[in-house]
């Protein structure tokens, strides 16, 4: 499939002449004239200017994508050889649905084909699209969306921004292995939805969780395939434009940070940043915010170990006995980075054990005789 069917070149005269040579939009190569051909890239630009999903769309500016990218291509290249391609703006479909079929098929190419994409801009409903591109590449995957709320609303009159959570939780066929969400604020959730969540042995950190025990949120993060983050988890000081501007939430270097985690990942596979809205962001503070949470993804994706082959020397391994059950619990360590992966027997010998990110404090609590949560969650889900 030619995939140029589906963007629209970026405007030559913001995007085509960068006034340093050593900047982000020195290295890049962005679509303007000739589609380019994203197959040499290591990691792709998509912008999405599709907000119908949204609340209040008319109202929309729908330069939030290219506003993002003005201030990214103005950052420093960090660390590494980046191999860097601006797709330009996927074409919005007739309809919203057709938006999201067409997300699919641009998600489900890229990916299978081993390249990094970075979504900007657009309605956090747009998640569902990202999410479905996952549906035929015969994979079991894990999710991790970082919100201010649960956009798992069922009244049919609410916004998809608000219900698209609902429609990927239950999408069949079920490829859903594990999913987690971080950051989400107490008041702007419904106790119930948190506890039926919770039975299904999903993973919710509250924003003082988050914020606490940031270096535990990594191996969270570790465990994903795909990561949506909404620009409302963000507060309003350091991300001023958003439909719900919160004076509580994530501070922007916090949320540098988690990005951070997420490039680094060799298991994440796609990261979308949504909800950015320029009509409330008179001084681009926001697009900035965003801007650098997507360098910060790429910067984490140049240091990829890229092998976690854990009978090799880059591992040490640990066995940790318990004193009333013959069986060991077996955890491993990257000698480089220092983190720590466990395996989790599946109890029933129906399929083969997993290895899964966890803490050095998942360890501890091992080695002190106790099971660690995330070895329970991980069995539940087996």
């Amino acid at each position: 499939m030619n995939l140029s069917i589906f963007f629209e070149p970026l405007p030559e005269d913001a995007f085509g002449y960068p006034e340093d040579v050593k900047s982000v939009g020195g290295y890049i190569a962005p679509f303007l004239h000739t589609f380019p051909d994203w197959r040499q890239a290591e990691v792709v630009l998509i912008g999405l200017p599709e907000y119908r999903g949204a609340h209040s769309p008319a109202d929309v500016s729908y330069q939030g994508p290219n506003l993002i990218r003005e201030q990214l291509y103005k950052l420093k290249k960090g660390t590494g050889s980046w191999l860097l391609m601006d797709l330009g703006n996927l074409l919005p479909g007739i309809s919203l649905e057709d938006t999201y079929l067409r997300l699919k098929e641009v998600i489900e190419m890229v990916v299978d084909a081993g390249k990094f994409p970075i979504l900007l801009g657009g309605s956090h409903d747009l998640t569902y699209g990202q999410f479905l591109g996952y549906e035929y590449l015969h994979k079991k995957i894990g999710v991790v969306l970082i919100d201010s709320q649960l956009d798992i609303q069922e009244n049919p009159d609410v916004a998809p921004e608000g219900s698209h959570l609902h429609r990927l939780l239950l999408h069949e066929p079920n490829y859903l292995f594990s999913f987690s969400h971080l950051a989400h604020q107490s008041y702007l959730t419904d106790n119930d939805t948190l506890i039926a969540l919770e039975k299904l042995h999903f993973d919710l950190f509250r924003i003082g969780q988050v914020r606490q025990q940031l270096k535990e949120i990594e191996p969270v993060i570790r465990q994903a395939d795909m990561l949506s983050f909404d620009v409302s988890a963000i507060r309003h000081q350091d991300a001023p434009g958003q439909r719900q501007a919160n004076p509580f939430g994530l501070t922007g270097e916090e949320a540098c940070q988690l990005c951070w985690y997420a490039g680094q990942n060799d298991q994440l596979s796609s990261l979308g940043l949504y909800g950015y809205r320029p009509e409330f962001d008179q001084r681009s503070l926001t697009a900035m915010t965003v801007a650098t949470m997507a360098w910060y993804a790429i910067e984490g994706f140049y240091h990829r170990q890229r092998t976690l082959d854990f009978q090799s020397n880059h591992f040490l391994r640990f066995a940790v006995g318990f004193h009333d059950n013959p069986h060991k619990m077996l955890f491993y360590k990257n000698r480089h980075t220092e983190k720590w992966w466990m395996e989790v027997e599946d109890l029933a010998g129906e399929r083969p054990s997993l290895i899964i990110p966890c803490s050095y404090q998942d360890y501890l609590t091992a080695a002190d005789g106790d099971v660690p949560s995330r070895w329970i969650q991980v069995q539940a889900r087996m």
